[in-house]
């Protein structure tokens, strides 16, 4: 593997408006997996993760609290950057859209884009949904209601805004999606952008007036507008790579990956990609757009009091079992419910029984043995690249979990127990194998637990320790 190969993986930036939720959690977990995974074999890694900190919601929120939009933001900000030591993530940027660096880049990509043609100015009337900060038209309506928000009312803005000309690259977005076939996972998604995109593109306003929103990044050469929240926030991507001055970074890690919700379809894989054009810059590699997690078949929701913080969930269980859980038992692709019930059972059966108690016994049966063992030659799984390949984050854990159960099997039929001399050896040299290829596989999804195994096997001598994930009581 050459190791002048770089991988730039990122995720959406969280709006500050509310606390962390577990479905966020599992954008940022499998996020996190996919820049452990390529720094693995041999690839320089820059992760990137921040916070969206601009906008009429959160303007709105900062003014509820009496508080000043700044110190909001910084507040929220702290509670998303506490989810790297919560999860242990390993990004290396965190990026917030009040940075003096990026706000400058926002303003360097809207003059690119003003140079190309593609901003102007215009009155205009529209229906807005502040929870998503995007325009809706009546076809996205359900009974006259944004249907991720059916309890907050549309506002009408009529204003003159700047506009930007998303209406001019129908043909090149059409003729880049025709050319990546794979460049959005799953296809089902990529296939309902595609119809969107064939369907026509309305230009959409890119700024607010300053004196009704104050809260956003200036507009060059008009001091009375602000910069659109969805506009300046995707800019992030490259603005955390320190484009536009350090051309070098930008030019070594872009175009890279993002992950992204199903919310962020249209901004990810359209309106951004877009925007890429109109400055002159490449379009993105991929985007992984995942489904949301339901609570007990309930969307999460702060009105229904369904909020679950990842944060909370790692301090009572561990880090790598709501890692492991999100990983494992959601559906990568699709919507997933998550119960505390279901939790708890993945949880003994998986971890404590599994994983757990595999690691426990054979620790045992080698300290009784006596034996010292020598250090393993390991080799990637190939299985476990081509799931992640394709993000399915489940099918690479089912691959580790099944080298588990065979294990486990090859115990219960050697019986090392009964074993002496040379055959208990050969049997104990196998397993001590076996685990350290498990603690390998494990690295990019349960970091903290592969740790653990590899320092106790790693020998010459290995005995027990505390039990990986205690079993919890009924």
């Amino acid at each position: 593997m050459p190791m002048d190969r770089k991988y730039y993986i990122t995720t959406t930036l969280p709006y500050v408006n509310a606390e962390p939720h577990i479905g966020f959690a599992l954008e940022i977990i499998q996020a996190d997996t996919l820049a452990r995974f390529h720094k693995s074999i041999g690839d320089e890694v820059f992760f990137n993760f921040g916070t969206d900190e601009h906008g009429q919601k959160i303007y709105q929120k900062a003014l509820e609290q009496e508080k000043d939009p700044q110190v909001y933001c910084d507040e929220y900000a702290a509670k998303f950057d506490a989810l790297k030591k919560a999860l242990n993530l390993s990004y290396n940027h965190f990026i917030r859209t009040t940075d003096f660096h990026h706000i400058k880049a926002a303003q360097e990509f809207w003059k690119l884009c003003d140079k190309s043609g593609d901003i102007y100015k215009k009155t205009y009337k529209t229906k807005y949904c502040v929870g998503c900060e995007l325009e809706k038209t009546d076809s996205e309506l359900v009974d006259g209601k944004c249907p991720l928000h059916p309890n907050q009312v549309l506002e009408t803005i009529e204003e003159e805004n700047y506009f930007f000309r998303f209406s001019k690259y129908q043909k090149a977005l059409l003729d880049f999606y025709e050319k990546n076939p794979d460049f959005v996972v799953p296809s089902g998604k990529f296939n309902e952008i595609k119809s969107f995109v064939k369907e026509g593109l309305q230009d959409f306003s890119i700024s607010r007036l300053k004196n009704k929103m104050p809260w956003g990044i200036p507009v060059p050469r008009d001091n009375l507008q602000v910069m659109y929240v969805w506009f300046d926030a995707l800019i992030n991507y490259i603005s955390t790579l320190g484009w536009p001055e350090d051309q070098k970074n930008f030019k070594s890690f872009w175009p890279g990956f993002h992950v992204a919700g199903k919310d962020n379809l249209r901004q990810q894989t359209a309106i951004w990609q877009a925007m890429l054009a109109s400055a002159g810059l490449p379009f993105s590699k991929q985007v992984f757009i995942h489904g949301f997690i339901t609570v007990n078949g309930q969307k999460i929701s702060k009105s229904l009091g369904n909020t679950i913080n990842p944060i909370d969930v790692a301090s009572k269980y561990g880090t790598d079992a709501i890692r492991y859980y999100l990983l494992a038992k959601i559906n990568p692709y699709d919507d997933s419910d998550f119960t505390f019930e279901k939790f708890e059972e993945t949880y003994n059966g998986e971890l404590a029984n599994g994983l757990g108690n595999l690691i426990s016994r054979v620790a045992a049966l080698c300290d009784k043995s006596g034996l010292d063992f020598k250090e393993t030659k390991i080799s990637k799984d190939k299985n476990i690249e081509s799931a992640l390949s394709e993000y399915k984050f489940d099918v690479a854990i089912k691959t580790i979990w099944e080298e588990i159960s065979q294990t486990d099997q090859f115990i219960n039929e050697k019986e090392p127990w009964k074993l002496t001399g040379n055959k208990l050896e050969e049997v104990l040299i196998h397993l001590v194998d076996h685990v350290r290829v498990i603690a390998s596989n494990l690295k990019p999804f349960l970091p903290g637990t592969a740790d653990k195994i590899e320092a106790q096997f790693k020998g010459p001598k290995i005995i027990p320790s505390t039990p990986l994930f205690p079993r919890l009581d009924k």
